[in-house]
């Protein structure tokens, strides 16, 4: 069987390497003229725009199904691909996740719980919805926003007019302030079937709001566990998912869960199952997507997942520190060019005692 991806990134890349471990053949489409972490990994790179009809033609002819990497792809392109291949995750699924109007929507109309929102497309709609939800609110742009890109915090009404003019005028959402204790996420897998298997709960820690730290299991209570678990799995089943599901949640002081937000695709915080599980993110994919049973979730141990960006890079990687550190598996995305927010690898670092002092060890380490 030879798998698509759509998109050539990290999270491409990983796939790939499963994939070729249980036999499958991989073509990328990565709709960019570039494709650094999966150049040499996938079988077939083609590199070329998203909107480039012989691109998507000789994709479509190369592969028996096709799955994604990352959410931002013109939805007419998933259509077509859905059309002439089969493509899991849906379109429609993607779709929804990849436009924060529609993902808040969705969540809304089918009794899922976050933040209380407004959706806003000019000054005015803004300044009535933050009269509404405010004082602490949050204006997320409903397209293109990740590692906290297209957000920005609104305290006071005189600073709405700034914050309007900073996402440009775009169609946005603004969020009511949300005091949460921790932050985590829940990776769930839904086969053709309809069945459904979630990764252990994963708390998560940002630095520049990009993930710096992954730990698991996470550090909640076993109500607050299975309420996540149970809220990513009926996500999963009101969009007639298949496929690999991310779904961020924000853990508020009462212990409640609310959706921050969900990711069509493996996802940062399931690294850890790279090493901290039977199955990784990337194998429970390509077996729920290809049509295979799912694999085991079952964590083997305590496992704390490091971020490794382009500002531990001093001028290069400390290797030998992450070498001679307990536990610690490296993984490398294949990108050139080091720069400070860049995500060019991770670190997991499995059982042991002290696994997260280590990890916090280590990367003091690449730091300094």
């Amino acid at each position: 069987m030879t798998l698509g991806i759509l998109g050539g990134g990290q999270l491409a890349r990983m796939l790939c390497l499963d994939a070729r471990r249980m036999g499958f053949r991989t073509v990328v489409w990565s709709g960019t003229p570039t494709a650094e972490p999966t150049v040499g990994v996938a079988d077939l790179v083609i590199m070329k725009g998203f909107d480039n009809e012989a691109a998507r033609a000789e994709f479509c002819d190369q592969v028996d199904v096709a799955t994604v990497e990352f959410e931002n792809i013109p939805l007419e392109t998933l259509r077509e691909v859905e059309e002439a291949v089969g493509l899991y995750p849906s379109a429609e699924s993607i779709g929804i996740s990849q436009h924060r109007s529609r993902e808040k929507t969705f969540l809304k109309e089918n009794g899922i719980p976050c933040a209380p929102f407004a959706l806003v497309n000019s000054l005015e709609e803004l300044q009535a919805a933050y009269a509404e939800l405010g004082p602490t609110t949050v204006l997320k742009t409903a397209a293109f926003g990740y590692d906290g890109k297209g957000q920005v915090k609104i305290t006071a009404a005189d600073q709405v007019e700034a914050a309007w003019e900073s996402v440009q005028g775009e169609p946005s959402v603004l969020e009511g302030f949300v005091d949460f204790k921790c932050e985590v996420s829940v990776l769930v897998a839904r086969d053709e079937a309809g069945r459904c298997l979630a990764f252990p709960v994963a708390e998560n820690e940002h630095r520049h709001h990009i993930l710096d730290l992954t730990i698991v299991p996470a550090r909640v209570s076993d109500e607050t566990r299975k309420e996540a678990e149970e809220t990513a799995i009926r996500l999963a089943e009101k969009l007639n998912y298949r496929g690999l599901l991310a779904v961020e949640f924000f853990v508020e002081q009462s212990g409640r869960v609310l959706v921050n937000e969900m990711a069509p695709r493996p996802h940062n915080s399931g690294h850890f199952t790279m090493n901290g599980c039977v199955t990784s993110q990337f194998e429970q994919q390509l077996r729920a997507v290809c049509g295979l049973p799912l694999g085991s979730s079952e964590l083997l141990g305590e496992t704390v997942m490091l971020n490794l960006l382009g500002d531990m890079w001093n001028p290069e990687l400390k290797e030998a520190e992450i070498f001679a550190t307990e536990g610690a598996k490296l993984h490398l995305y294949g990108k050139k060019n080091p720069s400070g927010r860049r995500k060019l690898g991770h670190v997991n670092l499995v059982g042991g005692s002290s696994v997260e002092e280590r990890a916090r060890a280590l990367k003091e380490k690449l730091l300094s």
